[in-house]
């Protein structure tokens, strides 16, 4: 018997106690894409390394590496890979020699192509497993092949080849995992239609980097001295840092449909962010709990905007993927393959603490790092150089998880004598002594407690054994991806036809690529001139000519992000102007996507603004409690009020929800917001408000031929809406008209049909309500950007 004389064998040169302990059950590895080049680079190699630690676990396996070659070329590709598998350099010679020997004869390569072949397969299991009288423990599949195969190979094993009940299944999947929150959600769907979500072990190979691995178990175990510390209050800044010098020569295939965001920081760096805004769970080697815990950090996290990132592309770049995909001379790429993006979280432990993720390729040094800069408030009166680091509080104070490469050209973790002497485990990470002459981010390396692994071990080695261990929180859920890539989808399609800033790659780059923080944005200190990738794109000079009105009234109109800020400013001089005349300033906000980038705005650049006496009304609301995030309020709350200071009694949403339920006629709400606005707003009339308008001509929540708040007597009424949530709040048109100043914002192109008809009609609220609003007495501004006005 096969096994048998394997084990026998193994027991010979000291590997295992005894046969009797092989008891535990047999585990049949499978790895698809067998031949290709992360199996030849890693995975094979990392499979070694778990037959090596686990020979003596009680457990029995077999490997099948499996392609859609032919057998006997396969096979040939195969074992020319697993001849060359090496030993660490501890292990004895003669175990390393026997280890490996025995690994080749338990590893057989097969053709998986057709359903024929994965039932020939799961027959072979069953029958060596029979035939050595061993019960089966579980089944490892490794997906080291493209996504688009996934689904094929998900549905044969599921169809024929699972384990019996009683044995597990652990399905292992390499990204990407997809391209977008939609394709991601697509894939995810077709995957959970054969596996249970217990069974699915998404790979994200940063999590099998030791320095990155351990950033849970160091905050565990330092949480005495880092409890204090860890939050907004002492950390000034976060990077989260992955550096290459090579350039995408040769996969100008695969970068031009992902790019680095997609390729580094979606997944790698944004993992490792997870790992240090998290909220420590009471037990960090629970998964679940890990688990839930990113999910709400997740959460925590402040959408991003174009402004968030800075973006470049490496020269050689263009004529690389001109050469490669047979692309015409002519042809433009827009795929970043530099990017610096800045995150915050709005946590209570983190808010305002700036995040700066950045990668690139063809940079000056190969190198990965997470940086924590903790804010200094010392002031050393004696000199520097009689100040000994340890206990100089003038010196920086950092935590650093150093990845790899570099000066230090190892995974380490440091940490500023000036902070604390860390816990580190003992057997796993040591103290490293020597190289005094290094330095890192301008300190020596005597500054710092450096600690590096006892044994370095390969990311994927790190990350096999971890699913053979069954340690979901080293892998990426359903859940944990979609959040992410809800996060990152918003920003890719802003940035899609972004301009990038042209760098020549290595040493040349010099500061071409620094940027800097301002009000929540980023942008590259050097102002020099950008190369523009889309040279016929009109710019706003070429509009000079167009009118300064628009149905008679003022127009304002510039490319969308002008605008918000030309908007902003007038409301800010609106309300500054009308608090000096009355002392307050009372102003009618609309729901809608359109207003959320100027409340961005408002809240991260106008720090002038007369918060403190300004009163905020909502012009309509959806039927849905305040906390459901497709409530006006809710939006509102997220991106303005919960970030400036707006007294409390000065915020007044509409009261839809009464009496536990919602927009009940008998509850009368809007005969209570009525009531409201009477009290404190003079003659009903508010200072100033802020409108969208609808492709179907609609504004607040008033909606063609409506039956309600087009015209009489009421000033806030209940509407329906052609799409859910059906039932809406709204101000009336008569009441809007009643105010001093109204702002109309349009963006985008969506809306330039429903712009070119509304130059042309005259007033029909009943067909078009916007055409309604005229103030009576008071002034009617448009501030329409480019896309809208002119398609």
């Amino acid at each position: 018997k096969m096994l048998q004389r394997v084990l026998c064998t193994v027991l010979f040169m000291g590997a295992l106690p005894s046969l009797a302990e092989v008891s535990q059950g047999h585990i049949s590895v499978v790895l698809l894409g067998a031949t290709g080049d992360l199996a030849k680079k890693y995975l094979w190699q990392g499979l070694f390394q778990l037959y090596m630690d686990q020979v003596s676990s009680g457990h029995s396996f077999t490997f099948h590496g499996a392609a859609l070659t032919a057998l006997e070329p396969g096979q040939r590709l195969m074992f020319d890979v697993l001849k060359k598998l090496a030993c660490p350099p501890d292990e004895s010679p003669n175990r390393c020699a026997v280890l490996k020997d025995q690994f080749l004869k338990l590893s057989q390569y097969h053709q998986l192509k057709t359903a024929e072949n994965y039932t020939v397969l799961n027959r072979e299991i069953e029958t060596l497993l029979r035939q050595e009288g061993l019960k089966e423990a579980g089944r490892i599949f490794y997906f080291s092949v493209p996504p688009f195969a996934y689904t094929e190979i998900a549905r044969h094993i599921n169809s024929s080849c699972r384990p019996p009940p009683g044995a597990w299944l652990r399905v292992v999947l390499e990204k990407p995992f997809g391209h977008d929150l939609e394709s991601a959600q697509q894939l995810a769907a077709e995957l959970t239609s054969f596996f249970k979500e217990e069974e699915m072990y998404r790979v994200d190979h940063y999590l099998g980097k030791q320095a990155v691995a351990h950033i849970l178990p160091f905050r565990d175990q330092n949480r005495q001295f880092l409890d204090p510390i860890w939050n907004r209050h002492h950390v000034e800044r976060v990077e989260i840092v992955l550096k290459e010098t090579v350039d995408a020569e040769g996969r100008t295939s695969f970068y031009e449909q992902y790019g680095v965001i997609r390729d580094v920081l979606q997944n790698h760096l944004t993992e490792a962010l997870m790992f240090l805004t998290m909220e420590l769970p009471a037990n960090v080697s629970r998964a679940e709990e890990v688990l839930q815990s990113k999910l709400q950090a997740f959460q925590s996290l402040r959408g991003l905007e174009k402004n968030s990132a800075v973006l470049g592309q490496y020269q050689a770049y263009a004529s690389q993927v001109q050469e490669e995909l047979q692309k015409p001379q002519d042809y433009i790429s827009t795929t970043p393959t530099f990017a610096g993006v800045l995150i915050h979280s709005d946590s209570l432990r983190w808010e305002g603490v700036p995040f700066l993720l950045t990668s690139g390729k063809a940079l000056d040094e190969r190198v990965g790092y997470v940086r924590v800069l903790f804010k200094n408030r010392a002031y050393c009166t004696q000199s520097e150089t009689l100040r000994d680091a340890e206990h100089s509080q003038c010196k920086a104070k950092q935590i650093i998880f150093y990845i790899g490469h570099g000066v230090l050209n190892m995974p380490a973790v440091l940490v500023s004598r000036n902070l604390f002497r860390p816990v580190m485990p003992e057997g796993t990470w040591r103290e490293a002594v020597g190289q005094s002459d290094l330095h890192i981010f301008g300190q020596p390396l005597s500054d710092y407690y450096v600690y590096s692994p006892v044994k370095e071990r390969d990311a994927y080695s790190v990350l096999i054994s971890n699913i053979y261990h069954a340690r979901k929180d080293f892998f990426i859920t359903t859940e944990n991806l979609l959040a992410s890539w809800g996060f990152w989808t918003p920003l890719l399609e802003s940035i899609s036809h972004q301009p990038l800033r042209l760098y020549p790659g290595g040493v040349e780059n010099q500061h071409l690529l620094d940027f800097e923080m301002v009000s929540g944005e980023v942008a590259f200190t050097l102002a020099e001139p950008v190369e523009l990738l889309n040279p016929n794109r009109l710019m706003p000079s070429d509009y000079r000519t167009i009118q300064s009105k628009f149905r008679q009234s003022p127009l304002v109109s510039a490319w969308s992000e002008e605008l918000i800020s030309h908007l902003a400013s007038d409301i800010e001089k609106t309300a500054s102007r009308t608090v000096a005349q009355s002392g307050q300033f009372h102003l009618a906000l609309s729901g809608g996507s359109s207003p959320v980038v100027l409340f961005q705005r408002l809240a991260r650049h106008h720090y002038a603004f007369p918060w403190k006496h300004t009163h905020i009304w909502l012009v309509d609301e959806r039927c849905v409690p305040l906390t459901d995030t497709e409530s006006n309020f809710f939006s509102l709350h997220n991106h303005l009020l919960q970030n400036v200071r707006v007294p409390y009694f000065n915020v007044h949403p509409m009261p839809v929800h009464l009496n536990q339920r919602l927009c009940v006629e008998e509850d009368a709400g809007t005969e209570l917001y009525a009531k409201e606005i009477m009290a404190l707003v003079a003659n009903a009339s508010f200072d100033l408000v802020l409108l969208g308008v609808g492709t179907d001509g609609h504004t607040a929540s008033l909606f063609p031929r409506s039956e309600n708040g087009l015209e009489g007597a009421q000033t806030v009424v209940l509407t329906e809406s052609p799409v859910k949530p059906h039932q809406r709040m709204s101000l009336s048109l008569p009441l809007i008209n009643k105010a001093r100043q109204v702002f109309v914002l349009v963006l985008g192109k969506g809306k330039h049909d429903i712009t070119t008809l509304l130059s042309r009609v005259g007033h029909e609220p009943r067909k078009w309500p916007i055409s309604g609003v005229s103030p009576s007495s008071g002034q009617l501004v448009w501030y329409v950007d480019y896309e809208a006005l002119l398609g």
